[in-house]
């Protein structure tokens, strides 16, 4: 009976992991630990991107919604770098594409980094994309999944809700 007991607790637990509500990320929430190395072996987590406004793009070299968005952020990028926003374009491209991807992020000067070397589970299943998150100076998460139901990224978008977070001290 005991070990009957066990496994249904057991069970019990796994059930709400299992559950989408336990992987819930909110507006106005902390948002989830995120740990990915860049194309070019360098950490990019939570912990070092402290103090910064990060933003964590999900994207692929076949997605056309992804391919166009992109030169917006490089902008936005370069204009704000300085200020202390931090971007990373985290690629979903399959092992066959990576040379596609790779070439893709030639063009711009934030960085990238492959899905296989990103620990970003408290970010949910990332089943759709484009998709992307925005964090806050204190760690927040402030805007919860720019996807391919918003108007997208663009420039305008950008300056809307990224520059008064860099401007709130």
């Amino acid at each position: 009976m005991r070990y009957a007991h066990r496994l249904q607790i057991l069970a019990g637990i796994l059930a709400a992991l299992a559950a989408p509500a336990a992987f819930a990320i909110a507006e106005g929430q902390p948002a989830p630990a995120y740990d990915i190395r860049l194309l070019d072996g360098q950490p990019f987590t939570s912990a070092r991107e402290a103090g910064h406004v990060v933003m964590l793009h999900f994207w692929a070299s076949w997605c056309i919604p992804c391919r166009a968005e992109m030169p917006a952020m490089e902008r936005y990028y370069r204009a704000h770098h300085a200020q202390g926003f931090d971007l990373v374009a985290v690629s979903m491209d399959s092992p066959e594409d990576v040379g596609k991807a790779r070439a893709m992020m030639k063009q711009y000067s934030f960085p990238g980094a492959w899905i296989q070397d990103a620990s970003v589970r408290g970010y949910g299943r990332i089943w759709r994309i484009p998709l992307t998150f925005v964090i806050d100076r204190q760690g927040v998460l402030r805007h919860d999944a720019w996807d391919g139901g918003d108007a997208g990224i663009t420039d305008a978008a950008l300056e809307q809700v990224l520059t008064p977070l860099l401007e709130a001290k």
